[in-house]
C-alpha cells in the first residue's frame, strides 16, 4: 500500500507542521509494509503564489478585475509597482529562506524594495526600527522589512484576488464552529481563484509523484478546512479507488457530532482524537476488510456512523517512534519576522523541530479547556531517555537544533530530568515550550533549563484576577505566576503570558485591575511578552458543558449537522468586553516595547489612548489595584 500524508493550506511557512512528520515515524516504525510519504502543500502553495511566475499571473488577475472597482491602497501600491515586485519576489523569498543573506545591507537601507501600506508605520520616526534592533541588526531589519513586502503582497492577494487568503490560513470563517456544511459546499462548488487553481496543480503532482492507495491530510485548524477538504474531493475525483482520511486538532475538537454526508464527498473516513493507532488501523482495514477500525467516521447508506473496535488501543507515547522529516525539502521554509513581539517572532521565526515532553495535560483542571477531549485528558509522558533519543535522531537527520515542546504544558519535573539530559550529554540546544507558572519553577530550576538551552517559555496568566483564576480553577494565583515569571526572567529566559479577557462574571473593575496587574508585571521584568485573547465557551471545556455553574446561561444553538465548537452563552453583567478589548491590546503592545508604563491603564480604553495623543480617556474605573502589589509579592520570595 502507498500511503501520502499532506499539510494542507495555510498552517504556517517557517517550519513543517508536526503532525506528518509523526505519522511517517510512527508508521516506518508499526508498518513498515506500508510505503509511506509526506509533503506540505502549506508551503508549497506559499512558494508558488509568491514566484516570479505566480505574481505574474496575479498582478493580471488584480489588473483585470480593478478595471471594474475601486483600488484599495494595497491594490494600488501593487498595480504602481507590479513590475518590481514580481521582479524582486524570488530573491526576497531566497533572503527569507537563509539562502541570500548577501541582500541584507540593501534591503535594510530601505533602498530596495517597494513599500506599500504596511511600510507606513516605519515612517513615524526618523530611525523606527533602532530601538528594536541596534545599529548591528541588519539582517534583523532586513528581515523585518522583508516581511512587511510579503504582508503588502498577502493584502493584495486578499483584496484583488481571493478574500479568503491569509498567509496562515484559508477560509477559517468557513469552518469556524459551523453547525451546517452548506457554506463550504457552496464555496468548493464556486468557480476557482487563481490560489484554488494553483493549489489544485500542486495536488495534481504529488498525486502523479506518489500514485497513492491511501491520502491522509491533517487538519489542525480552521484555517485548514477548506484546503483540505477541496484536495480531498480532487484526488477523489483524479483517483476513484484512492481513499482519503482526515484527521487533526479541528476534527477531533469540532466534528464529534458530525451528521452531514455530504463530507464524504471529499473523504472517505475521518478520524478522531491521537491518530496514530487509527492510521494503523485503517491501513490494515483497507488490505482485509475484516479488520476493525478504531474512532473511524464513515458514510454507510447514506448516514454517518463511527466504527471503533474495544480491542484496539492506542499506542503510549513512547510507543510511537521518532518523528521524522523525510521528504520535506527542509531548505525551503521561509522565516517571517512581521510582528516586534518577541514571542511571535519565535513563532514564526526560524526552523523548530516539534516534540512533546509529554501528551494531554497533567494538571486537567481549567475550566475554559477542553478537558471531555482525550488529547486534554489522557496524560501520557514519554520517559527522558526515549526524549533524547529523539531529540538526537531530529539533530542528525535535520541538522537543526532549534526544538519546541509543544505540550499542553510540560511539566516541571519532567522537564528536570530532560535538562540534567541534555547537559550530561552535552547537547547545544536552544528551546521553548508551554509551562504552568508552578511554584516548583524555582530559581535553581529555572537557572538549570536556561544552561540547557531553554531561552523561552509561555504559560497562563490568563485573567491576571485571583478571584476568576480559582473560579476556572487555574491553581496559581497573580503572586505566584509574578515569582515564577521572575525566577525565569532571572536565568535569561523570555516570558511570555497568555491572557484572556470576557470570562464569565468578570466585571469592567476586574479587566482594568488585570492590566494594572499586567503593567505592573512588566515595570517589575516578570513579562517580556503578553497576549489577550477574548473568551470563548467551547463544547468540550467545564463551562461549555455547565455554564450555570459559572454563572451565565447557555442560548439557544442552531442543529448541529457539521462542526460543533464555541456554545453561545449569555453573560449577565453587560460589559463591552469588545470595547476593552482594544484597550487591553494596545496597552500590552506599549509595555513589551517599554512604552506608556507610567500611565494610568485607564488611558489606554480611549482611542488614541489619553497621555499618548492629549485626549482624555473614556470612563472606566480607577484600578483598585495597590501600585505596588507586584513588587510586594517579588519581595516575598
Amino acid at each position: 500500500m502507498r500511503l501520502l500524508l499532506l499539510t494542507p493550506p495555510m498552517v504556517q511557512v517557517n517550519t513543517p507542521y508536526p503532525a506528518t512528520p509523526h505519522l511517517l515515524g510512527c508508521l516506518r516504525r508499526h508498518a513498515p509494509g506500508v510505503e509511506a510519504a509526506q509533503a506540505d502543500l502549506s508551503l508549497a502553495l506559499f512558494l508558488r503564489l509568491f514566484s516570479r511566475a505566480g505574481l505574474e499571473a496575479a498582478l493580471a488577475e488584480v489588473a483585470r478585475r480593478a478595471r471594474r472597482r475601486p483600488r484599495s491602497p494595497s491594490l494600488a501600491s501593487f498595480l504602481a509597482a507590479g513590475a518590481e515586485y514580481v521582479r524582486l519576489v524570488e530573491p526576497v523569498v531566497a533572503f527569507l529562506q537563509g539562502r541570500d543573506a548577501a541582500l541584507a545591507p540593501r534591503i535594510a537601507s530601505r533602498g530596495l524594495l517597494p513599500e506599500g501600506p504596511r511600510f507606513a508605520a516605519l515612517d513615524e520616526d526618523a530611525d523606527p526600527l533602532g530601538w528594536a534592533f541596534g545599529e548591528l541588526g541588519t539582517s534583523d531589519r532586513a528581515r523585518h522589512l522583508t516581511s512587511l513586502f510579503i504582508d503588502d503582497l498577502c493584502d493584495a492577494l486578499r483584496e484583488g484576488i481571493d478574500p479568503r487568503f491569509e498567509l496562515a490560513r484559508y477560509a477559517p470563517e468557513l469552518a469556524e464552529s459551523a453547525a451546517s456544511f452548506d457554506g463550504l459546499a457552496e464555496a468548493l462548488d464556486a468557480e476557482p481563484t487563481l490560489v484554488d487553481s494553483l493549489l489544485d496543480e500542486l495536488t495534481r503532482a504529488e498525486l502523479a509523484a506518489h500514485r497513492p492507495d491511501l491520502v491522509g491530510l491533517t487538519i489542525p485548524f480552521p484555517g485548514c478546512v477548506y484546503g483540505a477538504l477541496r484536495i480531498g474531493r480532487l484526488v477523489k475525483q483524479l483517483r476513484p479507488r484512492t481513499r482519503v482520511v482526515l484527521g487533526g486538532g479541528y476534527v477531533s475538537t469540532e466534528l464529534r457530532e458530525l451528521s452531514d454526508p455530504r463530507v464524504f464527498s471529499c473523504c472517505d473516513y475521518i478520524v478522531l482524537d491521537e491518530g496514530e493507532r487509527p492510521l494503523l488501523a485503517l491501513c490494515a482495514h483497507l488490505e482485509d476488510r475484516s479488520r476493525p477500525l478504531l474512532r473511524t467516521l464513515v458514510r454507510e447508506r447514506g448516514r454517518v456512523r463511527l466504527r471503533s473496535s474495544e480491542a484496539l488501543a492506542d499506542l503510549r507515547y513512547r510507543e510511537t517512534g521518532t518523528p521524522t522529516h523525510d521528504g520535506l525539502a527542509l531548505d525551503r521554509y521561509v522565516s517571517l519576522f512581521e510582528m516586534l513581539n518577541p514571542m511571535h517572532r519565535l513563532w514564526s521565526d526560524g526552523r523548530w523541530n516539534k516534540l512533546a515532553v509529554a501528551r494531554g495535560c497533567y494538571w486537567r483542571r481549567c475550566a475554559f479547556c477542553d478537558l471531555a477531549l482525550r488529547q486534554i485528558c489522557r496524560y501520557d509522558p514519554a520517559p527522558t531517555a526515549v526524549l533524547l533519543e529523539r531529540i538526537e535522531a531530529l539533530v542528525r537527520e535535520t541538522g537543526q537544533r532549534g526544538f519546541h515542546f509543544v505540550d499542553e504544558a510540560a511539566p516541571p519535573a519532567r522537564l528536570k530530568a530532560l535538562a540534567r539530559g541534555l547537559c550530561e550529554r552535552g547537547l547545544a540546544l536552544s528551546w521553548w515550550g508551554n509551562i504552568r507558572f508552578e511554584t516548583q519553577f524555582t530559581p535553581e530550576l529555572c537557572a538549570l533549563l536556561a544552561r540547557s538551552g531553554c531561552v523561552a517559555v509561555t504559560g497562563g496568566l490568563e485573567v491576571a484576577s485571583d478571584r476568576l483564576l480559582a473560579l476556572m480553577q487555574k491553581g496559581v494565583t497573580v503572586a505566584q505566576v509574578a515569582r515564577v515569571a521572575r525566577n525565569f526572567a532571572d536565568a535569561g529566559v523570555l516570558v511570555h503570558a497568555y491572557l484572556m479577557y470576557g470570562f464569565p462574571t468578570q466585571t469592567e473593575q476586574e479587566t482594568v485591575d488585570a492590566l494594572e496587574r499586567v503593567r505592573q508585571l512588566f515595570a517589575e521584568g516578570c513579562l517580556h511578552s503578553a497576549y489577550w485573547h477574548r473568551f470563548a465557551a467551547t463544547a468540550h471545556s467545564p463551562v461549555g458543558q455547565r455554564p450555570e455553574a459559572f454563572g451565565v446561561r447557555p442560548l439557544l444553538e442552531p442543529a448541529i449537522g457539521f462542526a460543533r465548537n464555541e456554545v453561545p452563552i449569555e453573560d449577565p453583567t453587560g460589559v463591552d468586553h469588545e470595547r476593552l478589548g482594544r484597550g487591553l491590546r494596545r496597552a500590552t503592545y506599549n509595555f513589551m516595547l517599554g512604552a506608556g508604563l507610567e500611565l494610568d491603564v485607564r488611558a489606554w480604553f480611549d482611542d488614541p489612548p489619553a497621555g499618548l495623543r492629549g485626549r482624555r480617556a473614556r470612563r472606566v474605573p480607577a484600578p483598585r489595584v495597590p501600585p505596588d502589589l507586584i513588587a510586594r509579592a517579588l519581595g516575598g520570595r
